[in-house]
């Protein structure tokens, strides 16, 4: 075992394990499936560790058809999801995490370049589907809705498919052809999508359609407004109209100095946008510090690289012409309060990032939804709202909001629809026992730490919108995928097999794993203390 690669004090108590060996065997083996923390944390349900092992082989083609047995697009959330997955990585208990999000932008990136596409259903079920909006829940679900062999079309109000990744997003954090690419292989799958087409009443459009199930999926397209005191207000934009006006290639004049209003993710991207249409200074207002901002670090850090200047603990006051006074905050128990004392700051305009809402009004006619305070409609546990056949996901129901969560939230939307289109209902199958990194037992030599992906330098990235992050070459992505542990499952280290000293353990070959001959098993545990990645536990064994 490498000391430099575990810490010895953290392998599980193996005491009792050796009690009773031979022929009065108290305890034996027996593998195990586990659920890695990867796995579990991530948003839309991806079998990591999977995809990954495939990965590590080389076999990029295999990995990908797995990766988007979940998860229709995997280039998109390589370059936009904030890998919660990264976060409860076991790796990180050795040196850093596996940079998952990386290899699965490789993995999307190289199915573009290859033209690979989505296998078409053995049959179609003659069921048909109806989608409002084409953003990542309302893709997702018509993804796996058309796997599943029914028909679905996918009304859009605007000029083009992608939602919130097209107009909140910027360029340079998704480019419009990786998004478009991934996109068509949904399309190509056979998914219809109508664009410029809003829905004003679902039910009409339903019968008119002859839909037999009704998923909404609208986004939240409407930017939070404040009540700001002004004499002589300047100009005062919303984050969402702003960087759609952008998209669109209607920017707005701004003057020389714009300051955000806003601690998010959306504020960041609003500032840097602002920078690269030309402003001379681009400054960000939020009412709390840094360490509790909603914008995630990696995000204020490249801000701050660009020349954003930040603002932590002010709020505004009031707006007169090109001015705006800002008031001092104090965190007291993590709550920002006034401390009385007020600055001036200079700004030719002023945009709003507080926040999204999502337009329900229409949907108040269709008898048994409800809503929340904030507009955002009430759901079940299967995704369907009060009015039997309508179901709901992504930004327009209560939870957090992001496009990973969008998307899983669009194919558990597609498998509750699937099940009540044939009268039944889906019970999601139950979850093996997560395991944590205190339950591996690393004995081989690790990779070492992982290599980020490039980025252009920030006095290039501010010149234009195009991307500011490289990926992985083939074979950097191979090799970051074999720093996998892959956590609670048998990878066929042949540990365990070299360790019996019993010759109690038999190969099934490749990809079938081991068994146990118990006739010759003395129940030693030296198999468990082998394995790696806990594949294998001890039981109590009465003989």
């Amino acid at each position: 075992m490498n000391s430099q690669n575990i810490d010895l004090t953290r392998l599980p108590d193996l005491s009792g394990h050796h009690e009773g060996t031979g022929p009065v065997r108290k305890k034996k083996p027996v593998y195990q499936d586990f659920l890695p923390p990867c796995n579990n944390a991530c948003p839309a349900g991806e079998n990591i560790q999977a995809w990954l092992a495939y990965a590590q082989e080389g076999n990029d083609y295999q990995a990908w058809l797995t990766l988007t047995e979940n998860n229709p697009m995997p280039a998109i959330h390589g370059r936009v999801c904030y890998h919660p997955c990264e976060n409860a990585c076991n790796r990180t208990s050795l040196d850093q995490s596996v940079s998952i999000h990386s290899i699965e932008r490789y993995l999307g990136d190289e199915a573009i370049k290859q033209n690979w596409q989505f296998k078409a259903p053995a049959q179609k079920t003659g069921k048909k589907v109806m989608i409002i909006g084409a953003g990542p829940s309302g893709l997702s679900a018509a993804y796996h809705l058309a796997k599943e062999g029914h028909e679905v079309v996918i009304f859009e109000a605007g000029p083009v498919a992608g939602g919130m990744m097209n107009f909140g997003i910027p360029a340079y954090r998704l480019p419009r052809n990786i998004l478009q690419a991934e996109v068509q292989k949904i399309v190509n799958l056979g998914v219809e999508i109508k664009l410029n087409y809003k829905v004003d009443n679902i039910l009409s459009e339903k019968n008119a359609g002859g839909f037999d199930a009704v998923f909404i999926a609208i986004g939240a397209h409407i930017g939070r407004k404040t009540d700001i005191p002004a004499r002589d207000a300047g100009k005062i934009l919303d984050a969402v109209t702003f960087l759609k006006d952008v998209e669109m290639g209607n920017s707005p004049f701004l003057g020389r100095k714009v300051a955000v209003y806003g601690g998010g993710n959306t504020a960041m991207d609003t500032a840097r946008t602002a920078k690269r249409l030309g402003v001379e200074e681009a400054l960000i207002i939020y009412r709390r510090d840094r360490d509790h901002m909603p914008a995630h670090d990696f995000e204020a850090d490249e801000a701050l690289s660009e020349g954003v200047k930040i603002h932590w603990l002010r709020t505004i006051k009031q707006i007169d012409d090109t001015s705006i006074t800002i008031e001092i905050m104090d965190l007291v128990d993590g709550r920002p309060v006034p401390t009385g004392k007020f600055e001036t700051l200079e700004a030719d305009a002023l945009i709003l990032a507080l926040g999204q809402e999502t337009e329900t009004e229409f949907l108040k006619d269709l008898e048994g939804i409800t809503f929340s305070d904030d507009g955002t409609v009430h759901v079940d546990s299967h995704l369907m709202t009060g009015y039997p056949g309508v179901f709901a996901g992504g930004d327009m129901v209560p939870g957090d909001r992001s496009v990973t969560i969008a998307t899983g939230h669009g194919k558990k939307a597609a498998k509750n629809i699937d099940a009540w289109l044939s009268g039944k209902i889906y019970k999601k199958a139950p979850s093996n026992p997560i395991i944590h990194a205190d339950f591996l037992h690393i004995w081989y030599k690790t990779f070492a730490d992982t290599k980020t992906q490039g980025h252009i330098l920030p006095e290039v990235a501010i010149q234009g919108f195009d991307e500011i992050v490289n990926g992985y070459t083939d074979k950097e992505a191979h090799y970051e995928a074999q720093r996998c542990l892959s956590c609670g499952n048998c990878f066929e280290c042949d540990g365990c097999f070299g360790a019996c000293p019993e010759g109690a353990i038999i190969k099934l070959g490749k990809g079938k794993k081991y068994k146990f001959d118990y006739t010759l098993c003395t129940g030693c545990a030296v198999c468990y203390e082998q394995c790696p990645c806990h594949a294998i536990d001890m039981f109590e064994d009465k003989i």
